[in-house]
């Protein structure tokens, strides 16, 4: 066993990629509360949004769409991948296919909680867009 092949250099290796791997994660966290706090003065400025006549009403409407698509295509893509999965031999295949439904199911569940999160934390922050429109999917 070389010096390179020591358990602690493979820990090391391990922690290092562990690393990198939540490094973007916590940029872009990072980034989306900063971006928050950056917007609040402008949060005492009054809204074109809101004084439009049938735009808050649009963008409602395009939200709640959008959200119900996303749900029928996680819907869609279990089925398929199930079906898939009942013919597939490979236990790769298989793996492949069972990390296609997870992300799916991170997507879908990106869309939902997307709406609700934005309409209570920039109501609490003062945000004019969050006053005037409900992006509550349901």
């Amino acid at each position: 066993m070389t010096h390179s092949d020591s358990p602690a250099d493979e820990r090391s290796t391990t922690n290092h990629t562990a690393l990198t791997k939540q490094l973007p994660h916590r940029l872009i966290t990072g980034l989306i509360l900063f971006s928050l706090l950056a917007v609040e003065p402008a949060a005492a400025q009054q809204s074109a949004v809101c004084n439009a006549d049938k735009l808050p009403s649009m963008i409602e409407g395009f939200f709640q769409l959008t959200t119900a698509l996303g749900i029928v295509g996680l819907a869609v893509v279990w089925q398929a991948n199930s079906l898939i999965d009942m013919f597939t031999l490979s236990p790769d295949q298989k793996k492949g296919l069972k990390r296609h439904k997870r992300s799916a199911l991170k997507s879908a569940t990106v869309l939902v909680v997307l709406g609700p999160l934005y309409t209570v934390a920039g109501s609490m922050m003062g945000l004019p867009l969050a006053q005037c429109v409900n992006l509550v999917p349901w």
